[in-house]
């Protein structure tokens, strides 16, 4: 090695070759590569191909269990007691417990009158429940039309409540954390909560409720998510696509073996004893929802996913929400991760088998190895490799490995399967941002608790008429992202080197991952919707 830096050593590489330039320059290239590059890329490719087979195992591992207990397995309501509650002769609806939905908004021009108006049509005896609306605006005339529909609630009695704060300090788990403090709120002995885009039916507490007070193990009943705005534009397909395998399989398989998963944050009740025990919500990372669940967990309480009982809600339709979006999601789970490793590793109320799964499978594999090596791999490794032609990847991971993981995901959603090579292009390119979320929250570097409110904009077909009027091809300005354009001009130009010189044939997806890059980072994805 230290040969090739010595002056003797260089002086040897430039004879007969002293009066051509180009010809020194690629002679100190070809030694460098073989000494220092090559070595490099192949154990970083073997390093991609260890973590692509564990995501692998993983994600076959679940659908195999997650599908022999659709087919063999028990119902919740055959694994958990079930009994719906119904009024007294003499007691009358206090056989009801106690219940608080709270709702936190933020500036909610656009649903807050849908998330209120379902939560105060929730099927339960008015004097057994307490809505309690957080409302964190900014804006004051948005905070005003807010206070006037729950006083407009309250005057057809509901037991309706707006509370504000003069900060917004921890976000969303500070708003929540702060409404528990009311002395209403501690005499609940369950509570929900429905993010400002949710829209639960009636009879959602009458079909989890019951489980939490016929069961004193479980700790939280999550239901799954609907989305009513999924045929809006291809960007809200392709992501059903990602949610519909979260919910139907990642969510299932936890609640299936170790009782254990992410809460997702919203359409999920929760009993106040697990969670005051759980030290209640902190602000310490951006995933409060998880942060809770898995102190929880730790403390013993059992969780039930009920894939059976949907709450509608909007997915983000505009690309800059969505990118937002999945930073936090991203970054969050990394940095939990990293402040809870040596918690989980200490605690003695659950097994070590229980350990190992929250640690390796929940944490390690699915959220940090699938965020990051989805970009290294297909964005790095591969076009990489184009250039080094040395480092060849083993073709039965390029056909078999890649083909399964994605049909896995896939499958959960038939309707969109036609849709599977977008969806590729897609996941590919938002990699690019979960991974760089993943490094940001493992080293906590700046943007580490980053947290901005998903745009919602309500009724979709009212985005589809604003869509039209205000989506412009003229302000560039506004929509470009360089990050994406410049890795998709890289690829563009590897594809163009494949087709001219190389031998592995990768060109053609390559150049139809620079396209999605390159239309992404033109903004040229989702919906616009004018902020008037």
């Amino acid at each position: 090695m230290e040969k090739l830096f010595t002056a003797a050593y260089l002086s040897e590489l430039f004879v007969g070759a002293q009066d051509d330039i180009a010809e020194q320059i690629e002679l100190i290239w070809g030694h460098i590569k073989v000494l220092l590059v090559v070595p490099f890329l192949r154990i970083f490719m073997y390093i991609n191909l260890v973590m692509s087979i564990m995501l692998f195992t993983e994600m076959v591992y679940m659908a195999v269990v997650v599908a022999f207990n659709t087919l063999f397995g028990k119902k919740p309501e055959q694994r958990y007691k079930f009994e719906p509650f119904e009024d007294d002769a003499e007691l009358g609806s206090s056989v009801y417990p106690l219940v608080l939905v709270q709702v936190p908004m933020y500036n909610e021009k656009e649903v807050y009158k849908l998330s209120i108006g379902a939560a105060c049509g929730l099927s339960w005896p008015s004097d057994r429940i307490v809505i309690q609306v957080l409302d964190d605006s900014t804006d004051p005339l948005i905070k005003g039309m807010v206070e006037m529909e729950c006083e407009s609630w309250a005057s057809k009695g509901i037991n309706i409540h707006y509370q504000v704060r003069d900060n917004r300090k921890g976000y969303k788990a500070g708003a929540l954390k702060e409404g528990l403090k009311h002395d209403y709120a501690k005499l609940c002995e369950y509570v929900v909560i429905f993010d400002a885009d949710f829209q639960p039916e009636p009879d959602f507490l009458t079909q989890t409720v019951p489980y939490l007070h016929h069961n004193s193990e479980l700790g939280l009943v999550q239901g799954r998510w609907k989305f009513v705005n999924s045929n809006d534009c291809l960007m809200t397909r392709l992501q059903e696509m990602s949610l519909n395998y979260h919910f139907k399989v990642e969510q299932e398989y936890g609640s299936i073996t170790f009782a254990f998963f992410g809460f997702n944050g919203t359409a999920g009740v929760w009993r106040m004893a697990a969670l005051d025990e759980a030290g209640g919500w902190k602000d310490r990372t951006t995933v409060e929802d998880m942060d809770l669940a898995v102190r929880a967990s730790l403390k013993g309480w059992k969780f039930l996913y009920l894939g059976s009982l949907m709450v509608k809600n909007e997915l983000p339709s505009v690309f800059k929400a969505y990118r937002y979006q999945q930073h936090r999601w991203s970054c969050g789970p990394a940095n939990l991760f990293r402040k809870m490793f040596c918690e989980i590793m200490r605690n003695q109320k659950v097994t070590w088998w229980k350990k190992l799964y929250v640690l390796y499978s929940f944490f390690f594999v699915r959220k940090i190895v699938s965020h990051i090596v989805t970009f290294t791999l297909y964005c790095v490794v591969f076009p990489a490799t184009i250039l080094i032609p040395e480092v060849m990847i083993p073709r039965w991971f390029t056909v078999y490995i890649g083909t399964m993981i994605t049909l896995l995901c896939a499958v959960g959603t038939p309707r969109s399967f036609y849709l599977v090579v977008f969806w590729v292009l897609f996941e590919n390119v938002m990699s690019l941002h979960r991974a760089k979320a993943t490094f940001i929250g493992l080293f906590e570097t700046q943007r580490v608790n980053e947290w901005v409110v998903t745009e919602k904009h309500g009724d979709a077909s009212k985005i589809k008429a604003t869509t039209q009027q205000s989506l412009s091809w003229f302000r560039i300005g506004e929509r470009i992202h360089m990050l994406e354009l410049c890795v998709g001009i890289v690829l563009f130009g590897c594809a163009c080197y494949d087709l001219a010189y190389g031998k592995y044939h990768y060109y053609i997806y390559l150049y139809l991952q620079a396209i999605a890059f390159i239309i992404m980072g033109c903004g040229y994805i989702g919906t616009e919707v004018s902020s008037s």
